[in-house]
């Protein structure tokens, strides 16, 4: 499945030393948890790797995202994933926000329509908690189905 690159140095801080990641990463994805049982994630010079078993595709990506949108994860390896339902890289695609944008900008780029972000927010609540603070490098799902 593989290996996805996400900005180190910036994101929602949860931990000061790297010896306390892997515990702080797994209690942040199990706290709102998309759908992995078992899910364990070891923090190493950067690199997330999580395991557990994700009931869906969305699921899998969802934590992907959770865990690289944190200040000090530079990478993601769900090698150890394993996805009942579907495969990675289906219907969504991941997006980088960039600077300047707005999920109103975003939706009417993507959809055509600024009102349409509701939809992008629904898709990331794990990773958006409030719709007003985004920001440059982070990085969301956008369905392509709406």
């Amino acid at each position: 499945m593989g290996l996805f690159d996400f900005v180190g140095n910036i994101g929602k801080k949860i931990f000061n030393k790297e010896e306390d990641a892997s515990q702080a990463v797994t209690n942040h994805i199990a706290e709102d948890n998309p759908g992995i049982d078992n899910v364990a994630v070891t923090v190493e010079n950067g690199v997330a790797k999580l395991s557990g078993v994700a009931a869906t595709a969305e699921a899998a990506e969802k934590a992907i995202l959770m865990a690289g949108n944190i200040e000090g994860i530079e990478s993601v390896n769900i090698d150890a994933i394993k996805v009942l339902n579907g495969s990675l890289g289906g219907d969504d695609e991941f997006y980088t926000i960039q600077k300047g944008d707005s999920l109103w900008k975003i939706a009417e780029k993507t959809y055509g329509n600024g009102a349409k972000y509701t939809a992008i927010v629904a898709a990331n609540k794990e990773v958006i908690k409030d719709e007003n603070k985004i920001f440059p490098g982070q990085k969301i799902r956008l369905p392509k189905s709406l």
